[in-house]
């Protein structure tokens, strides 16, 4: 083989993954999208100790979604209704922790259950009952990249808007109850743009995943950052990097999007640790 196949073949290479990166521009956007406001309202996850919480809601999302698609509903519709049904119990009747997670523990295994048993009955084709598990990333349809895009909009004002107490309530609720912070509708309403991002993230990169985007990138930046404006930058930056650069690799490669993007996101988060627990060795010596 001669330089000038060596190059046709380099340069074909390139043209067909541009082809094939051109058809799915959505689930870029979408991917994009995601990280941003996965990463914004992870920050308050992880400050609230909510990861758990992530994962109830994404289970009644799930049914949610499953009960849509076998009554032939919309199933965008299905799933921000269970997650909105799921933040709402939560934020109710979990008020204190030890509540909380008690309720996440009841919701958890009556929605998947649920979700289980609809799919179950479902007689449509199976990749659409797969999908609601591992999510459909790379076949985002410019409807769902509207609802997505739609959604993110308003619920990055709203964190905008009550970001002030919310972070407040989230480091010293005490504090913020003794200061006249309305704590308990805060809390409720921050459960509400939870279950918004949820719903979204569960249709597009499925219930079992969801982690990844709402949980992972907030907990690397959490290592190394703790500033009010370098930290929720830093975890939108890490979730925006794992869903589009995973969606990048899953272009170019033959596995599923899944394993890159929960990859990508794991591998971040251990280089933030180990650099995080570096400075804490550095600091203590120099004590």
């Amino acid at each position: 083989m001669n330089w000038s196949d060596i190059a046709g073949a380099m340069f074909g290479g390139i043209g067909q993954y541009g082809a094939i990166l051109a058809l799915v521009s959505n689930s870029v956007w979408a991917g994009a999208v995601l990280g941003l406001v996965g990463g914004l309202i992870g920050v308050f996850v992880i400050q609230r100790d909510m990861a758990f919480a992530v994962h109830g809601i994404s289970e009644l999302s799930f049914a949610g979604a499953a009960a849509a698609l076998l009554f032939g509903f919309d199933v965008v519709t299905g799933s921000i209704v269970g997650s909105l049904i799921a933040a709402v119990l939560i934020g109710v009747l979990g008020a204190r922790a030890r509540e909380r997670n008690s309720i996440i523990g009841v919701l958890m295994p009556f929605g998947l259950g649920l979700g289980i048993l609809c799919l179950s009955l479902y007689n449509g084709r199976s990749v659409n009952r797969f999908s609601l598990l591992t999510g459909q990333i790379v076949s985002v349809q410019n409807a769902q990249l509207g609802w997505l895009i739609a959604i993110s909009a308003v619920v990055i004002l709203a964190l905008l808007l009550i970001w002030r107490p919310l972070r407040f309530d989230s480091l010293d609720p005490q504090s913020a109850a003794a200061r006249g912070v309305p704590t308990r509708a805060i809390s409720l309403g921050f459960m509400v743009l939870l279950g918004l991002v949820v719903a979204v993230a569960v249709h597009i990169i499925g219930a079992l995943l969801v982690l990844a985007l709402l949980v992972t990138p907030a907990a690397a930046a959490s290592r190394i950052a703790t500033g009010p404006v370098v930290l929720p930058a830093l975890a939108a930056l890490f979730g925006v990097v794992s869903a589009v650069g995973g969606i990048l690799l899953a272009v170019a490669g033959t596995l599923p999007v899944s394993p890159y993007i929960t990859t990508i996101s794991f591998v971040i988060y251990l280089v933030c640790r180990g650099i995080g627990a570096r400075r804490d060795r550095v600091a203590r010596s120099f004590a």
